[in-house]
């Protein structure tokens, strides 16, 4: 299954984990979404946020300045 793919880059909190929150209901239990930041703050945030909703963090990378996050959609 191929993840959605979700472009924030150049967003601040918290509007990436927002702009997520609404992308996650598009997707069925199991999906995954993958996030691209350049939010330095979102690495706390999107942690926080699979915490609060249940979801999983798959992975965390960073690679010249741009967050990439995965997200498994709880069911």
């Amino acid at each position: 299954m191929q993840p959605i793919v979700l472009d924030t880059k150049g967003l601040r909190c918290p509007l990436p984990v927002l702009r997520a929150r609404k992308a996650m209901k598009s997707i069925e239990t199991g999906g995954i979404l993958e996030v691209h930041a350049t939010d330095p703050g979102s690495v706390k945030d999107f942690k926080a946020f699979c915490e609060t909703t249940g979801d999983t963090l798959l992975a965390t990378d960073e690679s010249a300045g741009v967050f990439v996050f995965q997200i498994r959609k709880a069911g």
